[in-house]
């Protein structure tokens, strides 16, 4: 069934246009921050629908960050476009019905049996779209893929993917760009079933003028490259390097020396949580479970935190003693952290002499451990002074171990720096 609605071109960003009818089999649409590349995609997501025989299934790694995330995008396009009544918005089971059929789920890769289970009112999945895909494990992606079958043949289907280019030794990197030779000033790409565009903010016109004065007034390097420009970084005076990523899954039920800790933030920063097991023998640190959303209100953050945590004592930023105060009283058992003088370089030196491993679960813990870095100076030389950026589980993670660090304070005598 075929929708007599007009959408005119001028609400696209013009670099997207010719990308409306692209069938490409895989389609990579990377880009800095405020590049417009995810919102074409839902655009593209929405008109496909209202032209009826193609389904979208829309995915983030973490199911809990859908609402605030990818499903309020779709919606607002919806509203912004004024044809919500020819669309059952479904809140409660994040899901969108046309009035031809057609639909848009939404499901975190976090729970595969609902991936197994869920399944369109008519036709197949036509359109698998991964946001944020850099957070997303390789086999499940692989595993989406494989799975996007049945259905006419004579409809194309696709997979998208959009995300920052973050590290040159990514997975996504190594898999789709290595073997073609991308190269650095490059803006697309079409050959072998795929289709890749890089965009940055000036092929946003939607962006204001403070958006796009905070992006090109980046100055450390590697942000620049990536967030502003979209350029695959190359990440040096990285701070950690002293860590791992395993399959904790066979583990967790030994950890019984339990840490945990959060940090605050709302809008621009997430709030984030994380919760280890340390052995202290083997000076090794267990990361097996974490939160990372934006948009929660202390309510909503109490509750993650005795989900995550049940009635373990977990240590907080101190800086918000008045959201610490609201958790307690909402039944979380939490603690203020002491920080004091110098101690975010003594938690980030005292980390550096444990082991770290980090469960392939954890993306976000992954992500910051590989993305934290040290500032530098006009040389490219690294100064005893961190980037306030990737760090938000691993402030979690200094609060956490805030005593087992105070324990050993006197006796600690290396150099953060000789950690490299």
């Amino acid at each position: 069934m075929l929708l007599d609605v007009q959408i005119d071109t001028s609400v696209f960003n013009d670099v997207y246009v010719p990308y409306l009818e692209d069938m490409s089999r895989t389609q990579i649409f990377f880009g800095g921050a405020g590049s417009g590349k995810s919102w074409f995609v839902f655009q593209r997501a929405i008109i496909d629908l209202m032209q009826g025989e193609r389904n979208y299934l829309i995915c983030r790694q973490i199911a809990r960050t859908i609402r605030t995330s990818v499903f309020a995008q779709v919606c607002r396009t919806i509203y912004e476009w004024r044809v919500e009544k020819l669309f059952n918005i479904n809140k409660s089971d994040f899901l969108i019905t046309c009035t031809n059929g057609y639909q848009i789920a939404f499901i975190g890769l976090d729970d595969p049996e609902k991936i197994k289970s869920i399944v369109p009112a008519k036709g197949s999945w036509t359109d698998i779209v991964i946001e944020e895909a850099t957070e997303c494990d390789k086999n499940a992606v692989k595993q989406l893929f494989k799975r996007q079958r049945g259905g006419n043949e004579n409809i194309p289907k696709r997979m998208t993917m959009m995300f920052n280019p973050v590290l040159m030794s990514h997975w996504i990197y190594q898999e789709y760009f290595s073997s073609i030779e991308w190269g650095d000033d490059q803006i697309e790409y079409h050959g072998d079933g795929i289709s890749i565009l890089r965009t940055w903010y000036i092929h946003n016109k939607f962006l204001t003028q403070g958006d796009v004065f905070d992006l090109v007034n980046e100055s450390d390097k590697y942000y620049s490259d990536v967030f502003t420009y979209a350029r695959w970084g190359i990440l040096g005076n990285v701070i950690f390097t002293n860590y791992s990523v395993q399959d904790l899954s066979d583990m967790t039920d030994q950890f019984v020396n339990l840490r945990c800790g959060g940090d605050f933030g709302f809008s621009s920063d997430p709030a984030a949580l994380v919760k280890s097991h340390y052995d202290r023998k083997k000076k090794t640190i267990y990361i097996y479970g974490e939160l990372y959303e934006r948009g929660l209100t202390n309510d909503i953050l109490a509750e993650e935190v005795k989900t995550l945590f049940g009635r373990e004592i977990s240590t907080f930023d101190s800086s918000e003693p008045k959201s610490i105060e609201e958790l307690k009283r909402l039944g979380c058992n939490v603690l203020s952290a002491k920080k004091g003088k110098d101690s975010v370089i003594h938690g980030i030196q005292w980390l550096q002499q444990q082991q770290i491993i980090i469960d392939k679960k954890c993306i976000n813990s992954i992500n910051e451990f590989q993305q934290y870095k040290w500032k530098e100076d006009k040389d490219g030389n690294a100064i005893r002074q961190p980037v306030d950026k990737n760090n938000h589980i691993i402030d979690a993670l200094r609060y956490a171990y805030e005593n087992d660090s105070l324990e050993n304070y006197v006796t600690i005598i290396q150099d953060p720096f000789s950690g490299w």
